[in-house]
């Protein structure tokens, strides 16, 4: 009969066969590309102590292909839950050190209970992806796995946040689990994505390309808009999932974590004064505003190297997390494309979803044109942050800075599209068109008909200017609720969303709405 005591050998026996994952030697290969392993990225991620796991003993069930022999416990990823800052989040880390990370139905079961409890619980749900795709020896059956795991995304988006972060590969139908959640970090040099793989590309296209050239960290970042965080390092990007999560509420239902800050609520920012130029066509640097206005130290970009004629991201004020929208004027002159409408879109959508409130700064000389942009389906993409912006009923504070021109001035949270308080410098412009846009077409035949055309125009430029380029307008007939000194913007925001804290709005019953994607 076997005692209690070998019984509790056995215990100890087979956890530290789990915790070795592919055993020493592959490890130590991981090791050698600069890559840590699951469980150590487990232990950076979340507070000392606090890991939980569940289904360390999981094998697969495959015997074709010599796999009978092959059983490792855990069957490549390691899951759980545990306290991220003291709050519970779940977690799934694939091993890559057991059959490259390849995702079985074991290992697919493992990932969707844990989501299952992650929406039972009402708490977020971390992955650590770092896998080679479906273990083709499984075939249909791994591919049915991958589905599994994609339902669940789709059923948790919006309800409780999703966060991934691409440590390895990430190929073929791996992509799109990734792909549905929130936000994406990948590591320079070690992360790759991409549908099919440069081998495939070759082969059916004939181009040469590298795994970095395809879908590297920088690639995904810049260029696809993919993924939103480029990292240095592992260390980097678990450090930055761990900042990011402190923005976050834990679910759909709860309101984000309010932060602690010695940054005084009426802070005033002289340099805000005149940060705007006197020359309409010079531009400056959005993110100073930015800085200058929230919490110190607390500005937390999203998408930083895609479309970056736009700026999002979390901040706080008054320790209250808040989502910042903004042009970049040093950018294309802030001007709203088809990558910077489906970024601010997506950044908008998700905020709505999570109870953060949303912070305008408005400086758009309208949307950019250009055949490619007609061609490439910028009304589409548009109405994407315009039907963002309506159908959010989070408090919306709203601040124009410089110019709001055309229905970029109706998109960037005007009013109409049921802004709570709007804001503007008495540097704004608010108008149809910009002045030399304007007079061409209002006073074409009075030019026309002028012995020096040229100087009519620049006098009906200067008069247009003079009655329209102001917020007063705007202000006669309540489209902007107050215009404000800009060194008092801090204070004025805090206030207001204060006050905005208990806001109630809703839209009509539906199913759902039908954004033009």
């Amino acid at each position: 009969m076997t005692t209690t005591r070998e019984k509790l050998d056995e215990l100890g026996r087979r956890r530290a066969e789990a915790q070795l994952g592919g055993g020493k030697r592959r490890i130590e290969q991981q090791h050698k590309k600069g890559k840590l392993t699951a469980r150590e990225r487990l232990d950076l991620l979340l507070d000392p102590g606090t890991f939980q796991e569940t289904d360390m003993f999981a094998t697969h069930r495959t015997t074709d292909f010599g796999l009978a022999d092959q059983l490792y416990l855990g069957d490549g990823v390691v899951t759980g839950y545990g306290k991220i800052d003291g709050r519970l989040v779940y977690v799934f880390s694939q091993d890559f050190t057991v059959f490259g990370g390849a995702l079985s139905e074991a290992h697919a079961e493992k990932i969707c209970k844990i989501m299952d409890l992650a929406m039972k619980n009402g708490a977020p749900v971390i992955g650590l992806n770092d896998s080679g795709g479906a273990r083709i020896q499984e075939g249909v059956v791994s591919l049915g796995a991958y589905a599994d795991i994609f339902l669940r995304n789709t059923l948790a988006s919006g309800v409780i946040p999703q966060i991934s972060a691409v440590m390895g590969p990430c190929a073929g139908g791996a992509v799109y689990s990734p792909a549905i959640t929130d936000f994406i970090f990948m590591v320079e040099g070690t992360s790759h994505m991409f549908v099919t793989g440069p081998n495939v590309v070759k082969t059916v296209t004939h181009e040469d390309v590298s795994f970095e050239e395809l879908g590297g960290a920088r690639i995904h970042n810049a260029t696809s808009g993919v993924a939103h965080f480029a990292v240095p390092s592992e260390i980097e990007c678990i450090r930055q999932v761990r900042a990011l999560l402190g923005y976050l509420p834990a679910n759909n239902i709860d309101n984000p974590p309010i932060t602690p800050t010695s940054d005084t609520p009426n802070r005033a920012e002289d340099a805000l004064d005149s940060i705007i130029p006197d020359n309409p066509t010079r531009a400056y640097d959005m993110k100073d505003v930015i800085r200058l206005i929230v919490d110190t130290g607390s500005f937390f970009e999203v998408h930083e190297h895609f479309a970056r004629n736009i700026v999002v991201g979390f901040a706080r004020l008054d320790g209250r997390p808040v989502g910042i929208v903004a042009q970049q004027p040093n950018m294309l002159a802030g001007v709203l494309d088809i990558n910077s409408s489906d970024k601010g879109a997506r950044f908008v959508r998700f905020c709505d979803c999570f109870n953060i409130p949303l912070v305008t700064l408005v400086d758009v000389p309208g949307f950019l044109p250009g055949v490619g942009q007609e061609h490439g389906g910028i009304i589409r993409h548009g109405a994407k942050l315009l039907y963002a912006y309506c159908e959010a009923t989070v408090p919306k504070v709203t601040v124009i800075t410089r110019k709001a021109y055309g229905g970029a001035y109706d998109v960037m949270s005007s009013k109409h599209v049921r802004g709570d308080i709007n804001y503007a410098w008495p540097t704004a412009e608010i108008a149809v068109m910009g002045p030399e846009g304007a007079v061409n077409i209002v006073f074409k035949d009075e030019i026309e008909r002028a012995e020096d055309p040229q100087a009519k125009r620049q006098e009906l430029v200067a008069y247009y200017l003079e009655k329209f380029a102001n917020p007063y307008v705007a202000a006669a007939r309540g489209y902007v609720d107050e215009v404000i000194e800009p060194r008092h913007t801090r204070e004025k925001l805090i206030v207001a969303l204060d006050m905005l804290k208990n806001k109630r709005d809703s839209n009509p019953p539906k199913k759902h709405g039908n954004i033009p994607l």
